[in-house]
């Protein structure tokens, strides 16, 4: 059974500075709550509970977040806040937490690479914390199935329009006996739309097969001149006798986008109309606001 996960977060955030001069961007809020927050119920939702997260330096918040606060949780209980107690101590009763520093920030697959004194020779899931995934669309658990049923290692798959592939890697695919299961052939990141072999995106949850890390170790710098983890799960898929095959699994629920501004923002006006407490009074003065821009 797979438990353990790993949330690559040593990245600099520099698209949302200056707000990330001094705080990760995984600390941003979305709504009430820190994007990365949303990462790790996530996991734990698939029952992945030993979460490992990947960091670097001016990070520390992250660990200071899912860890007890005495002073705080003292101060609450003084008041009689038992809503807000149970918020803060949320956090640090989910899962089972470890960090890691990369050091050197050389791309996702070295960032994946650093996890393998931790995760050993046991299948693993790796979560992106620019894509919140709506807890009504179990996509990782979806994956773990896949990858628990067939083996090697599993990708998150959108369609998106082919304007917008050189985003994104891009997976070369054949279908399956499952609608929303694909086989996966190839691999490319960012491919220009003349280039790429499908529209096929790869999204920021893959659960992987340990044999990942003895490809990532001979993965030279690629696009960017960083170790790609794409570059790596191309070789496996172009060899299964490595590590076994590799998977997609199509997804086409809710994903919310927080690596960009203007995703960011469109996130937590769509997480904050759908929340009961928020919701209506929020939806109300949407619809207002928009009604007197338009009629501007």
């Amino acid at each position: 059974m797979i438990n353990k996960a790993v949330i690559p977060a040593a990245g600099l955030g520099t698209r949302f500075l200056p707000a990330t001069k001094a705080t990760p961007k995984e600390m941003l809020p979305v709504v009430d709550k820190p994007a990365i927050q949303y990462v790790v119920e996530e996991a734990v939702a698939a029952g992945l509970s030993d979460v490992l997260m990947i960091t670097g330096r001016n990070k520390r918040p992250l660990e200071d977040h899912f860890d007890r606060n005495y002073e705080l949780e003292e101060a609450l209980t003084r008041k009689g806040d038992a809503d807000r107690l149970a918020r803060v101590q949320e956090s640090s009763d989910l899962a089972t937490m470890h960090y890691v520093r990369q050091g050197d920030p050389k791309g996702l697959g070295h960032a994946v690479l650093c996890a393998e004194p931790h995760v050993g020779d046991q299948p693993f899931a790796v979560l992106l914390g620019d894509d919140l995934i709506d807890p009504r669309d179990p996509l990782l658990s979806r994956m773990v199935e896949i990858q628990e049923r067939e083996g090697g290692s599993v990708v998150a798959l959108m369609e998106v329009d082919p304007a917008q592939i050189h985003l994104y890697g891009c997976a070369a695919v054949e279908p399956t006996g499952d609608a929303d299961v694909v086989r996966v052939t190839g691999l490319v990141e960012k491919p220009s739309p003349d280039e790429a072999p499908s529209n096929y995106a790869v999204i920021g949850r893959y659960v992987l097969d340990p044999a990942v890390f003895g490809v990532l170790r001979e993965t030279g710098p690629g696009r960017g001149g960083e170790i790609q983890l794409t570059d790596a799960l191309q070789l496996l898929a172009a060899d299964e006798q490595v590590g076994g095959p590799v998977h997609g699994v199509v997804f086409k629920g809710r994903r919310y986008d927080t690596g960009d501004r203007g995703d960011y923002l469109r996130a937590i006006v769509r997480l904050a109309c759908e929340r009961e407490d928020l919701g209506p009074e929020f939806r109300s003065w949407l619809r207002a606001y928009v009604a007197e821009e338009i009629a501007d």
